[in-house]
């Protein structure tokens, strides 16, 4: 009995191993300017699929997500507000150059670690208005950075769910001390 546990936690570490491929070394909520704003840098491990994937033209998006809510003791907590930014990193063969979308715009660079350094982080972003947060009240924020597979083109969501190198993502829940 004792060599079965021994192989399951050996196999959930290496499961856990697989799953933990992205760092997030920054991660902060400041109140600026009658707004709650968050600020982040994450560093991913692409995995050698998701490199060729790019290098052959296939867009990747990575998502941001910040939800907002009252900790309640007695129920569920309530939501007050949910954020999130959409990146699509591309490569380019023709001009040999890396493309980041955000939005309407976009941007080149002529490296795929630059064009990362701008898809895996964000400085000041407006999650919540501070009318939103009242005085005396507990608040928390759920964060989340992922590569969205949902976003890849049909044929290659087929596979997807049993391979570990497109799992790329980190969760972080904050309180909110002011």
């Amino acid at each position: 009995m004792g060599a079965w546990m021994v192989a399951l936690l050996l196999l959930a570490q290496a499961g856990l191993a697989q799953a933990q491929n992205m760092d997030l070394p920054k991660l902060t909520l400041e109140r600026q300017e009658g707004a709650l704003v968050l600020s982040f840098v994450a560093k991913p491990t692409l995995s050698k699929a998701v490199e060729e994937a790019l290098q052959r033209g296939v867009p990747v998006y990575f998502v941001a997500e910040a939800q907002v809510n009252r900790v309640r003791w007695y129920w569920r907590n309530e939501r007050i507000t949910r954020a999130s930014r959409t990146w699509r990193l591309s490569y380019q063969p023709l001009t040999s150059s890396w493309r980041v979308s955000f939005g309407a715009l976009s941007q080149s660079f002529p490296s795929l670690n630059e064009a990362l350094s701008i898809v895996t982080r964000a400085t000041d972003w407006k999650i919540a208005e501070a009318e939103q947060l009242d005085a005396g009240e507990r608040y928390e924020v759920e964060f989340s950075y992922r590569l969205d597979a949902n976003q890849l083109p049909r044929p290659m969501q087929l596979d997807l769910a049993a391979q570990a190198d497109w799992r790329l993502a980190v969760e972080r829940k904050l309180k909110i001390d002011f």
